[in-house]
């Protein structure tokens, strides 16, 4: 006999088989679909941005530029001649006079173009707007950069620095910060840095007049560079208590000043204050790869600075993986000071003074021999509470007992060690520890700490954005109400109530 069961469920097995379909593979994209696709992603990009700009200037919206600009970055990655020239192409009026010249400056002409009409946005209906004009200018302006045709970025710059000036709208604000940052960067890498400063301070003047803290911000932190750039720091100090830079600037421009200010604080030997400063550029830093160089920069000059306070840095500042290897000749000058040897320090020195001196810390570290000596004097101290100034001299390889009891001196004099020195029979008593918490440390660090906080919660609330004539709204939404109730009050008082209202109880 056969086995029902078994037919059976061979049968079923069969038909499910056969009600089973397989799907259709998609086949893949070819080399010339994947770049239509992204020439057309990008191009919406652009369309969006512009879209914000636009929205923007309608309605006297800052917000709507920013968040344009920000999408710049997303943009600049994409960016080629062709997508670039067509982007041109649709916005711009047929018979505008700057058309030609931006296609030029990228290798187009507007007879070369093939573009889509049918996709081709309405803008030439309506009144083209120069931030338009200007956002797509600085996209070529992006472009000639990436391309490094300094020649060909220094001279279109120019001409948009000159037609910001003469269209003179408040809206053009946040465009012409960017702009004026480029002016600058082609200045330096086409060697006209110092040509740049008389255009750059009128440029700061008026936009303080006009209360334009984005523009003002940027001009302020390319002047301090600029300064920098040529050792002008008496100038740059100068510039610093003359001007007052704007509490609505972005983190980025404030980290760019908080380090500018490091700086010159370092050279002018106020350690604790640039110290300061340069803690608050790394806190107000991004923190993503891109901004890598400036988190470089500004730890390096802070370690510096730290080292010269007689002050060590954590372990974990060397150990971050974008700072890691920049660090290394850091790292053994911290190791040289730390432990107060001076011929580990002059061998970093000499063997790592050409990184030094890219970095510009260079002389900083000139200062630290002095540290390093300081350092094997305060170890020495905490050692021993009673040792000889010959004992010193031996340990920290001077020339004479004479040179042992000055240094000793000036380091009692600095506070960096309590002690005192017997000049009779040559030797330095060391003072017993003062408890900390019987001093007003804890209290003063206690204060540091509300102070940031508090300055931190008016910060927040002063970025507190609001919408536009939102009061307005209330305001007459309010005296709508209030107006019914005094209606329906001026009908309960007359007694002009319909019967229905006249319930019996």
């Amino acid at each position: 006999m056969v086995d029902k069961n078994a037919s059976n469920s061979k049968k079923d097995k069969k038909d499910s088989s056969e009600d089973v379909e397989m799907a259709p593979v998609e086949p893949e994209k070819t080399e010339e679909e994947k770049a239509a696709e992204s020439a057309a992603l990008l191009l919406a990009d652009i369309k969006q941005s512009i879209g914000l700009i636009e929205k923007g200037v309608a309605g006297l919206e800052a917000r709507y530029t920013t968040r344009a600009l920000r999408a710049t970055a997303s943009i600049r990655r994409r960016l080629n001649p062709a997508i670039l020239a067509q982007a041109i192409e649709s916005y711009f009026p047929k018979d505008h006079p700057a058309k030609n010249g931006l296609l030029s400056y990228i290798g187009k002409t507007s007879d070369s173009m093939d573009v889509d009409t049918a996709a081709q946005p309405a803008t030439t209906e309506k009144e083209f707007l120069p931030e338009v004009e200007i956002y797509l200018s600085l996209l070529v302006l992006l472009l000639v950069h990436d391309q490094k045709e300094n020649e060909k970025g220094f001279k279109l710059v120019t001409e948009l620095v000159q037609r910001i000036q003469s269209s003179n709208r408040r809206t053009l604000d946040q465009l012409a910060g960017r702009i004026y940052f480029y002016f600058a960067r082609f200045y330096e890498l086409t060697g006209r840095f110092a040509e740049a400063r008389p255009l750059l301070l009128a440029a700061q003047r008026t936009a303080t007049l006009r209360h334009d803290a984005d523009t003002q911000a940027t001009l302020l932190n390319l002047l301090l560079r600029n300064y920098l750039h040529f050792n002008l720091y008496d100038q740059a100090d100068k510039l610093i208590s003359k001007t007052t830079f704007p509490e609505t600037a972005g983190n980025n421009q404030v980290a760019r000043y908080m380090y500018y200010i490091g700086r010159i604080r370092a050279i002018q030997l106020d350690y604790s204050v640039s110290h300061r400063h340069l803690l608050q550029a790394v806190r107000k830093a991004p923190q993503s790869t891109a901004a890598a160089g400036f988190q470089q920069a500004v730890n390096k000059l802070a370690i510096i600075v730290q080292l010269l306070l007689g002050e060590f840095p954590e372990r974990s500042v060397f150990r971050q993986p974008t700072l890691r290897k920049s660090l290394i000749p850091y790292l053994q000058i911290t190791q040289a000071v730390r432990v107060g040897d001076l011929a580990k320090f002059q061998e970093t020195l000499a063997n790592h003074g050409a990184a030094f001196k890219a970095d510009g810390t260079y002389t900083l570290i000139l200062r630290l021999r002095h540290n390093v000596i300081k350092t094997g004097v305060r170890m020495i101290s905490l050692s021993y509470s009673r040792i000889s100034l010959r004992d010193i001299c031996l340990k920290l390889q001077l020339d004479s007992e004479e040179d042992a009891e000055y240094i000793v001196a000036k380091a009692i004099r600095d506070g960096v060690i309590d002690a005192t020195i017997d000049h009779e029979k040559g030797f330095m008593k060391s003072k017993e520890n003062a408890d900390i918490y019987s001093t007003n440390e804890p209290q003063n660090a206690f204060h540091q700490r509300i102070s940031f906080c508090l300055d931190l919660h008016n910060e927040s609330v002063k970025a507190l954005r609001f919408p536009l004539n939102a009061d307005r709204k209330e305001l007459a939404s309010a005296n709508e109400l209030r107006e019914e109730e005094r209606k329906l009050a001026k009908e309960i008082v007359e007694g002009d109530l319909d019967d229905e209202d006249d319930g019996e109880f």
